[in-house]
């Protein structure tokens, strides 16, 4: 079940901390401030979105990513490693995660 907000949610937070690409009544793209890529979230606190809004966000994440890496130079990753209780998904390069460490 999907709620439209959770307050220990930092996701739902949406804090403008890094830069914003997106943003509609569905969702915000934006690049993930621990791993430096593109990353779209959900507007509702909840891991599984309709399939109608997966596909939403993962158009406007795959238009941002490939603005930034070219088309065929990243991937999807919807594995919610730090946030599991709110969907969100990645567009990562090859080089996503030595970017992390420098």
């Amino acid at each position: 079940m999907a709620l439209p907000f959770d307050a220990s949610c930092d996701l739902c937070e949406a804090a403008h901390i890094s830069p914003w690409h997106h943003e509609d009544d569905v969702c915000w793209v934006a690049d993930c401030e621990v791993c430096d890529v593109p990353m779209v979230v959900w507007k509702h606190h909840g891991p599984v979105p309709p399939d109608a809004d997966v596909e939403h966000m993962l158009g406007h994440l795959s238009r941002v990513a490939d603005a930034r890496f070219g088309s065929g130079g990243w991937s999807i990753d919807r594995v919610m490693r730090q946030i599991p209780g709110h969907f969100h998904a990645h567009g990562r390069d090859p080089n996503w995660w030595s970017r992390r460490f420098r």
